[in-house]
């Protein structure tokens, strides 16, 4: 019997987490939103109460609110994961996949998270530990993983990505082109998608860089015929907002800006009013365009 015990314990302990995950609790979430680490510093809160009140921001017609109805539960997922770019989400292994899956070495935690999956009042996560946030397998993407059969299963994905692929992709139209293509292969098949790209930066240099990592992954996703809507969220009005506005980032003790990279909460909202036509056209595109599949799910 010890022997028989122990056995068990040996096999269990091969069970990989997140197919322990299958067998627990977890319910996904019905809207997923993944982004990098513009969410923990300022618009995941503003993401969250966007889409849990989306017919407030975006009033719909008497046929887009039938539609709407496949979202009617509004369980809102949000997840800012610091240092990933689109690339991190679809890479098997290396150190593009380890932005989201090894441990922050100094905080031990990488990720912000809010909505459906978080009611514990802190943001921060380590992705990889906790039911919620098993996207870590041997060989597999984080996106491989986390929307595999009984795991997440959304009724409408947004990415919001840039900064950290502002080299990659403003260097080489064939790395975006690279990275547009796994992401749509690896997204779920149907589901309504939407990637906008984050908000622009204090500093112009920064955003010069961004815009034209803007211009080749927009390429990417009209010239693959990819299923998500693509987002600007680099525009003229956006940038004018934002750029050299000190109020809109954190500060030192000093007054100067620290961080020209991570637009506050109150940019956020700023950035979402600006945005918000384009959004809301995105979301209804969608959503109307995948009924009555989206339905039956």
């Amino acid at each position: 019997m010890t022997f028989f015990i122990r056995l068990l314990a040996a096999f269990a302990a091969l069970i990989p987490a997140s197919l322990a995950a299958q067998t627990s609790d977890f319910q996904s979430p019905s809207i997923v939103i993944l982004g990098d680490s513009q969410i923990p510093f300022g618009s995941g809160p503003v993401f969250l109460e966007f889409f849990e009140n989306i017919k407030g921001h975006c009033p719909p017609t008497p046929e887009q609110a039938a539609n709407l109805e496949v979202l009617a539960d509004m369980k809102v997922a949000v997840i800012g994961v610091r240092s990933t770019s689109l690339h991190s989400w679809t890479a098997k292994m290396g150190r593009a996949k380890g932005a989201i899956c090894d441990v922050d070495p100094k905080w031990k935690v990488n990720a912000g998270t809010y909505g459906f999956i978080n009611t514990t009042g802190n943001k921060y996560k380590q992705i990889g530990q906790g039911d919620a946030y098993q996207f870590c397998e041997k060989d597999m993407s984080a996106f491989q993983t986390m929307f595999r059969a009984g795991y997440y299963e959304p009724k409408l994905i947004l990415l919001s990505f840039l900064g950290n692929s502002a080299k990659r992709w403003a260097g080489s139209y064939d790395k975006a082109l690279e990275d547009v293509q796994n992401m749509n292969a690896q997204l779920p098949t149907g589901v309504p998608c939407i990637f906008m790209t984050t908000a622009p930066s204090y500093s112009k240099k920064i955003t010069d860089l961004r815009l034209k990592a803007q211009a080749n992954v927009r390429r990417a996703f009209a010239e693959t015929g990819s299923q998500c809507s693509f987002v600007e969220g680099a525009t003229p009005e956006t940038v004018a907002a934002n750029q050299g506005n000190k109020k809109y980032f954190r500060l030192s003790k000093s007054g100067k800006v620290k961080d020209p990279y991570h637009p506050n909460e109150r940019a956020a909202k700023t950035f979402f009013m600006i945005a918000m036509e384009d959004i809301c056209t995105a979301v209804y595109d969608q959503i109307d365009a995948a009924m009555p599949d989206l339905a039956s799910r």
